[in-house]
């Protein structure tokens, strides 16, 4: 006979070592994309930079033009 009971397994192991991979793993995805957002942040030009043409844009020129060069066929 044994001398000594038996120690019962542990069957949450497995998961709990498969749950820590994988949120290690999530955790360093989540660092490479936030790197490369704030990377593509930066490089972004600033908006007011675009507002200059804006300001000096007349679209009523550039519509005439187009329809005296024949773009707009409707348009006549």
């Amino acid at each position: 006979m044994a001398s000594g009971a038996l120690t019962k397994p542990q069957m949450s192991s497995p998961l709990a070592r498969c749950l820590r991979f994988h949120i290690v793993g999530a955790f360093i995805v989540f660092l490479g994309v936030a790197a490369k957002f704030a990377a593509a942040e930066r490089r972004k030009p600033p908006y007011p930079a675009h507002t200059d043409f804006y300001r000096n844009d007349d679209s009523m020129k550039d519509y005439e033009e187009m329809r005296k060069a024949g773009i707009f066929q409707s348009a006549k």
